[in-house]
């Protein structure tokens, strides 16, 4: 796998290179935001948003415009407005100084399962990256919180785009939440008719939720569904992306916190009832 090094410390980015290396990762570093831009398409981009000559959120935001490549933030900035802003303009995940390779090198393999689901191109391009694991395009289990776990995206079975329905069948995959739709088959979510526009991560958090809209899902619940049992990372990512989704769905009160448990997802007061009848997680939608 191919990874841009988007860092102009050396005490950082000659470490984190050594270390890539040595777990069979080809690095190619790049000093500052220009000539990051400037390079070929990578696998995976590990951006540095503290750069000498443009802010890392620009070349975040001039990446996701051009390209799909996963992007992880490396910061040490403490402001949690920076990682929400990154991850709303298009970053996948990030990693706060200092951190360990090993930490590092679970993100980018997490972050490219995530990726080759969203665009199974990719994996066709880059077999080395493929990890063997069911592609997001496939049919997946709506994640709920009552009953056992359900399982994770990657495990559930897929059916090749020929056999989804057609029009009007479609819009059985179409759960309304008040004036909230989430298309499943497609990953589109629209809020009072107009595109919402998610990451891969972010609309995987949000089909969680909305797998039983009232009921609370637990945190380790949602990490095992979004992020994978084998995830390593600190829980404090799950806070950071349900402040971004909540701040794409415009009103803050989509989302409860219920603290020491987790999150549930509801309509805000006024808003329509969520329709009756939407499957049970790991149950067809038709």
């Amino acid at each position: 796998m191919r990874v841009l090094l988007i860092e102009d410390d050396d005490r950082v980015a000659g470490p984190l290179t050594e270390g890539l290396s040595r777990f069979g990762f080809t690095v190619d570093r790049a000093r500052s935001g220009a000539e990051g831009l400037a390079a070929g398409e990578p696998d995976t981009v590990l951006l540095d948003l503290g750069l000498p000559d443009m802010d890392g959120i620009e070349v975040c935001r001039a990446l996701r415009s051009r390209s799909q490549v996963p992007i992880i933030m490396i910061t040490a900035r403490s402001d949690e407005v920076d990682r929400v802003l990154g991850l709303e303009i298009g970053a996948d995940d990030y990693v706060s100084k200092p951190f360990g390779v090993r930490e590092l090198i679970a993100r980018i393999r997490a972050v490219s399962r995530r990726t080759q689901f969203g665009h199974p191109g990719r994996a066709a391009a880059h077999p080395a990256a493929h990890t063997g694991h069911t592609g997001r395009d496939g049919y997946a289990a709506f994640p709920g919180s009552a009953g056992p776990p359900a399982a994770p995206l990657s495990q559930t079975q897929t059916r090749p785009p020929s056999a989804w329905p057609s029009s009007p069948d479609a819009a059985a995959f179409v759960q309304h939440i008040g004036p909230l739709s989430i298309d499943r088959r497609t990953h589109q979510v629209h809020l009072d008719g107009t595109p919402v526009a998610l990451s891969p991560k972010e609309y995987d958090l949000l089909a969680c939720l909305a797998g039983d809209p009232g009921a609370v899902c637990t945190r380790q619940h949602i990490l095992d569904i979004v992020w994978q049992p084998n995830y390593f990372g600190p829980t404090k990512t799950l806070d950071v992306h349900i402040a971004a989704l909540r701040r794409k769905l415009g009103d803050s009160a989509w989302i409860d916190t219920i603290r020491g448990v987790g999150f549930r997802l509801r309509p805000p007061t006024g808003a329509p009832a969520p329709v009756p009848g939407w499957p049970a997680p790991g149950q067809d939608a038709r």
